[in-house]
């Protein structure tokens, strides 16, 4: 299982618990921190938000997915359905997941 790479806002509350459930999650402020680091392996999921402050969640997504083997892509949003899919069109390895969340909708897409 690879590790779950997540950004602040998705990362309250739900860090402890996807550690709980034994992923290896870590959480980055923003996309330009997550940036920084080693770019995600293949077997990694990365859950982020789409309207990120700074670098959006679409620009994550992009960078991932111009990768040589992109890792798991999980967006979420609290937009309507038409708003994302103005904003994901492009990004066909996406999975979007609308916002509220519940942690065993958030468990299940990992």
């Amino acid at each position: 299982m690879g590790r779950i790479l997540v950004t602040e806002e998705i990362a309250e509350g739900g860090l402890d618990r996807l550690r709980a459930a034994g992923h290896d999650a870590i959480a980055y402020p923003d996309a330009e921190t997550f940036f920084r680091t080693p770019p995600p392996r293949p077997e990694d999921t990365v859950l982020v938000d789409l309207l990120l402050p700074g670098i959006s969640g679409l620009g994550v997504i992009r960078w991932l997915e111009a990768l040589r083997a992109p890792p798991r892509i999980v967006a979420m949003t609290g937009q309507s359905e038409s708003a994302v899919q103005r904003l994901i069109t492009g990004a066909p390895t996406a999975r979007v997941l609308r916002k509220p969340l519940t942690f065993d909708r958030l468990v299940e897409a990992v």
